[in-house]
Order: C-alpha cells, then structure tokens, then sequence
C-alpha cells in the first residue's frame, strides 16, 4: 500500500468515527428504556373513565415521535384486554421487571411516565399506592446513574419530587404535595396535565422547554375552567441533567415532518 493510500484510509476512518457520534445524536433517545403506565381507570365520581388509557396511549404515540424505540416502550394498563396497542397489566411488580428488562437493553437514559390518581402516600395503581420510596428504590435498582426523566400525572403527585431528587434526573409533576389535579372525571378525554403534554410537545426543544410550557398550559386550563385551588404542577432538574437537556432535542411538527 502506498503512503498516499494509507493515509486516505486513515483520514476516511477519521471521517467515519467522527460521523457516528452525529448520526446517533440524529435521535438521542434511541437507546433510552421507558414505560407509560395508566394506573386506574375510575373517574373523580367514581364510574369509568377512558382518560388515564387515552394518555397513556398517546403519550406513548409522542414518545414513539420524539426517538423513544417501540421496542425500549412498554404500557401498562388496568384493563388491559380492552385496548388493540396491548399493554400490560398495571402492577408495581411487573413495571418493576419491565424496567429491568429495558433498562438492561437501553442503556443510555430512562424514562417513566405515570397517568392515574393520586394521594399523599403516592400514585394510585390498581388496587395498590406506588410510593415516591419505593418508586425511587426502583430506579435506583434499574436505571442507576443514567440520565432519567419521571413524570407523575396525579393528584398530589408533588410528593415524589424529594424522595427522588437526584442530580441526574428530573422530575415533573401535575401538582403540588398538597393539591389536587383536575380532568379525570368520568367523560373526560385526558386529565388536564396530559392534555397539556399532548399539545406542548410538538412545540417543545427539549424535556426542560416541555415542562415550562405545561406548567403554564395547566395554569390557564384552571383558570378558564374556574378550578380552585390550582394545582401547581412542580419540576426538579438535578444540576448533572440540566446542562445535558439540550443535547436530548426534540423533533419538530408531527410525525414524518423531519
């Protein structure tokens, strides 16, 4: 091989190494693992409602549009046999192994996403109460010290955000510790906050940009809908996962618009 030879295969590698890093910035949650989870399927007066499944499907969708792989998502659901997408029951268990299974797969970052009532012990899933302990025990069993994103869509969900502050994470939730949310009644499509998620995210930059626009989304739905006290949805970003937000952008319009 002569020296010119050699030296255009050298800097063809070059070329190559550096162009692998862009092309897996291209969708930077490729290898990200992430469960959707719809806890409960009452309405606030006690019949059925389709709004906790109806997010969880589509906010499925919209991780699906963002980068999220179909296979590193897995739904849970508490009346799984009703839905053609084929969720898994809702069972504290079974998201656990779920986020085993993915996590051992989709090494780069996680993400759980809950749609389901709350109380102050922690988020309702089926007949049993996810604490913000045992949720945090979770994650810290699966998803380690990779960048992980929890957002909890429930009446006062507030009360995850301090167990599970951790400097890679960030947290969202629809309200504060000591309020509830609004828009799980029995004909409601989504809960307000999921709502709100729905229709940000085409418009978001990023997970930081998402939860700045939901916040003031859930803000104005109360207030045009005269709901009292408002809810105060919440965010934590630890200082590790802050400055690295931006590399994890969003694509942007609807699907196919890239």
């Amino acid at each position: 091989m002569s020296p010119r030879a050699g030296l255009a295969g050298a800097f063809a590698a070059l070329l190559l190494g550096l162009a692998a890093p862009a092309l897996a910035a291209a969708n930077p949650f490729a290898d990200w693992a992430a469960v959707v989870v719809a806890g409960d399927y009452h309405g606030s007066g006690g019949g059925p409602t389709e709004a906790f499944d109806n997010a969880r499907r589509d906010v499925s969708k919209e991780l699906q549009r963002i980068g999220f792989a179909q296979g590193n998502l897995r739904t849970f659901s508490v009346r799984p046999d009703r839905y053609k997408d084929s969720p898994l029951k809702s069972d504290p268990r079974a998201i656990y192994k779920a986020l085993e299974e993915l996590s051992g797969k989709a090494k780069a970052g996680c993400l759980i996403y809950f749609t389901s009532h709350g109380a102050p012990q922690g988020v309702v899933i089926d007949q049993q109460i996810l604490s913000p302990g045992i949720l945090n025990a979770m994650l810290d069993a699966t998803c380690a010290q990779r960048p992980t994103i929890v957002v909890v869509s429930a009446c006062f969900s507030g009360v995850f955000v301090r167990p599970l502050a951790a400097p890679n994470r960030m947290i969202l939730t629809a309200a504060r510790p000591d309020r509830t949310s609004f828009g799980c009644g029995e004909d409601s499509v989504y809960p307000f906050f999921d709502d709100c998620v729905l229709k940000a995210s085409p418009m978001a930059k990023d997970f930081a940009a998402l939860a700045a626009s939901v916040k003031s989304c859930v803000a104005q739905r109360e207030v045009q809908e005269g709901m009292k006290p408002p809810s105060e949805p919440q965010l934590w970003i630890g200082a590790e996962l802050r400055p690295m937000l931006p590399l994890y952008s969003f694509p942007s319009g609807p699907p196919g618009a890239d």
